[in-house]
């Protein structure tokens, strides 16, 4: 099954932030992207995911309290 490719915006919408966060985190090299002519970015959805996989609070065997 191939890869979801994301622009910059769905992928902000995706991580429901604006596109300006994704934009500094791919600038900052914390989310992998490839860049397509000059300006465009394209994100793998399974980049995402491992950044967010990689960027969360760790909360295993402890009790969340809601």
């Amino acid at each position: 099954m191939a890869d979801e490719i994301f622009t910059v915006v769905q992928a902000a919408h995706y991580l429901q932030v604006c596109d300006k966060t994704v934009r500094r985190l791919i600038n900052s090299n914390k989310l992998i992207a490839s860049k397509v002519g000059d300006r465009s970015w394209r994100i793998r959805k399974s980049d995402i995911d491992e950044y967010l996989k990689t960027h969360t609070n760790s909360t295993k065997g402890v009790a969340v309290n809601e």
